[in-house]
């Protein structure tokens, strides 16, 4: 929790972040993905001044395990003082003890942004997935928490000005708002009419210009002028030496196939898994693992 204090800004973990959907994808399947296609709504985590603390947060954790289809957890949540935003305690269930930063007790609007990270703790855990590292696992929390619908929480809680900076969540900002654009593209959704955060907004306007980007990358037929030509360079040389792969920052990768012809892997730019087809021209190519139909030329 940045609490008044320097907010990272950029992309600095977008490979682990690329991963998690990845991970998601393989461990959840196309079809568990599809059934979170309604975000949590402002409405069922919102928190008045005159509402009970207590019973306040566990109606929020409660609404956030319903999202989460973790019918038989009880979050049980309590207030103490603390450096992290919050913490919860791993266990074999069904009660998991939620602990939140004291701080909340006045900034109540922001304790569905901190129990929709802790309860996705929870819920990796009962999945058994997870990154090596603090670090790559609570990344891999905070894309989770945002591609199944609860992130949107996350990044409006960033709020940042000459004077003062409030940010939740191991993301940065515009990472939060890349993985929420990730999201949209799939579902159709538009998460930006919920924020009440102008930080927020900006952030998820970058982060959509990323997540665009990557359905702009060579071999896909809707890559740019720029990315075209490098492509057909590489694609001569890998040709000319049998399959030497490209230089450094390009997403794809040519490899011979024995007798046949030249193939190219590139991501997937839905959930990141790599593709392999063919380098002949023309190929439409179906994404295994998110159901994505791609068009290339290759």
């Amino acid at each position: 929790m940045a609490n008044g204090g320097p907010v990272q800004h950029g992309f600095p973990h977008l490979e682990t972040v690329r991963a998690s959907i990845t991970a998601l994808y393989r461990r959840l399947s196309y079809d568990t993905v599809q059934t979170f296609g309604t975000s949590v709504l402002p409405a069922d985590v919102a928190f008045c001044d005159t509402d009970d603390l207590y019973l306040g947060a566990q109606r929020v954790a409660r609404e956030l395990v319903r999202h989460y289809r973790l019918p038989d957890a009880r979050p049980i949540v309590s207030f103490r003082e603390m450096t992290h935003a919050a913490s919860v305690e791993l266990t074999a269930g069904p009660e998991y003890f939620i602990e939140l930063n004291d701080r909340f007790r006045t900034h109540r609007r922001d304790i569905g942004a901190a129990l929709a990270h802790e309860v996705m703790h929870v819920y990796l855990h009962r999945l058994g997935l997870s990154f090596p590292g603090t670090r790559d696992n609570e990344i891999l929390t905070d894309t989770a928490t945002t591609y199944l619908g609860a992130g949107w929480l996350l990044l409006d809680a960033f709020r940042e000005d000459s004077a003062s900076s409030q940010k939740l969540g191991y993301l940065t900002p515009e990472e939060f708002g890349y993985v929420l654009a990730k999201r949209a593209l799939v579902f159709a959704e538009d998460p930006s009419v919920w924020f009440t955060s102008p930080q927020a907004y900006t952030a998820y306007v970058k982060g959509m210009t990323e997540a665009r980007r990557d359905e702009q990358q060579p071999p896909l037929t809707a890559a740019g002028w720029a990315g075209r030509r490098r492509y057909a360079r590489d694609r001569r040389h890998a040709q000319d030496h049998h399959g030497a792969g490209p230089g450094a920052g390009v997403p794809y990768a040519f490899t011979p196939d024995g007798r046949g012809p030249l193939r190219v892997s590139f991501p997937c730019p839905t959930c990141q898994q790599r593709i392999r087809v063919p380098v002949q021209g023309r190929v439409r190519a179906r994404c295994g693992l998110c159901r994505t139909v791609l068009e290339c030329d290759t």
